[in-house]
């Protein structure tokens, strides 16, 4: 979903600034609208540079489930919740982190909701600040918390688990990059100077190698600077909202890949959404918050579909059916879930079966891949050394005669 930074002012006059995700600027005033803020403006952050003007400073997962369960521990302790964040504040070695802490006291100090002052900072996702809402509306915001701490840690592992399985594939993409630049650049010139000396006649492949070489030799800034420029419009293009889409829908349509990111998502939309109706929110503004809390537009979309049809007194299941896009499986658990009337239990339970697939799934593709990068790794450096070689054998031979 695009990020768009939103400035409004609440019932109270209080004019506030915070990022927001959604589909597009019209949802977002639309959204807020509704819940009766008076929105000022609606900006795109998408398009900027990483680094440059607007960004937004994201906490790391694991910093901020430490700081949940030590914010846990000292409101199970007695300590009034003003008391605890200074407490943490006081601790908090990060300078980002730390003044957010600062100012979510000053806000609560002056009378916002724990969740509200945590809304306006526009670096804390909304499944969290939402989750605070609800305890503070049932009172439970202690069970609360140990949910969503719960949630998160099983979420930071399930991710880690899956960059971990990452690491080999990437470093063997990178060891043929390193090799392929070390031939072409220094190994191939070096060939060609031979060459030129010996004045022999060369094979049509030792000539075309020889004329990369020669050219990225030359021409090195050249190239360094075009891909420099493709990478950035790339990157551009991507953090624009038609880019994301666009590239969002490639995702689903890769072969393998494209079902493990589909499992990826569902797993962490029931994890959200389960989340969420345990802590005690209804149904529709669960997955409404689930919905903003999904990074990939298709899913974002279809969720909100299905909210607007379970509005109309659709059942959840019927609802994501209709879209055509969750696995029969899914459905069918949740179907069940409703009609036992334990829909939280039956959507961690999806979560896990899904997890647990798409785990086992990218160590199959793993596998299978590795394999072929190492094959594909060797065919490639054969072809550069057979190239240059192959003229030193032409004229070995024409010695011996």
């Amino acid at each position: 979903m695009a990020e768009f930074l939103v400035k409004m002012a609440d019932e109270r006059g209080h004019v506030l600034q915070q990022v927001e995700n959604g589909i597009s600027e019209q949802e977002i005033r639309d959204r807020f609208a509704q819940q009766g803020f008076l929105v000022y403006s609606v900006k795109s952050r998408r398009g900027l540079l990483p680094g440059v003007g607007l960004r937004k400073k994201g906490l790391k997962s694991d910093q901020f489930v430490i700081f949940n369960q030590q914010f846990l521990t000292l409101i199970k302790a007695g300590l009034p919740i003003l008391k605890s964040l200074n407490i943490l504040s006081k601790r908090q070695k990060n300078p980002y982190f730390k003044s957010m802490l600062d100012n979510i006291q000053e806000r609560v100090k002056s009378g916002e909701l724990l969740s509200e002052a945590f809304e306006a900072q526009g670096s804390v996702s909304k499944i969290y600040t939402t989750t605070l809402l609800a305890g503070e509306r049932s009172g439970n915001l202690e069970e609360v918390l140990g949910r969503y701490i719960a949630f998160q840690r099983i979420s930071v592992s399930f991710r880690k688990k899956l960059i971990s399985s990452l690491w080999y594939p990437a470093l063997l993409v990178g060891a043929l990059t390193v090799m392929l630049t070390f031939l072409m650049t220094y190994v191939v010139p070096q060939f060609a100077d031979l060459y030129n000396s010996l004045n022999a006649r060369l094979p049509t492949i030792t000539v075309f190698m020889l004329g990369i070489g020669r050219g990225i030799q030359h021409y090195y800034y050249i190239i360094l600077l075009v891909l420099i420029g493709l990478v950035l419009s790339v990157t551009i293009w991507a953090r624009s909202g038609q880019g994301g889409k666009t590239l969002d829908a490639a995702r689903y349509r890769l072969p393998i890949f494209g079902q493990i990111w589909m499992k990826y998502q569902i797993a962490m939309f029931c994890r959200t959404l389960s989340t969420l109706l345990t802590g005690g929110l209804p149904l529709v503004p669960s997955l409404e918050t689930a919905s903003h809390s999904i990074s990939s537009f298709k899913i974002s979309s279809n969720v909100e579909y299905a909210s607007r049809r379970v509005r109309e007194g659709r059942a959840l299941s019927y609802s994501l059916e209709e879209t055509k896009f969750f696995p029969d499986l899914a459905i069918e658990m949740i179907e069940v879930g409703e009609s036992t009337g334990a829909l939280p239990a039956m959507l961690n339970s999806v979560a896990e079966f899904y997890e647990e697939d798409v785990q086992n799934s990218l160590a199959t593709a793993m596998q299978l891949i590795e394999p072929v990068i190492l094959i594909f790794m060797g065919i490639t450096v054969a072809f550069v050394l057979l190239s240059l070689y192959l003229p030193i054998f032409s004229l070995g031979a024409q010695a011996q005669h």
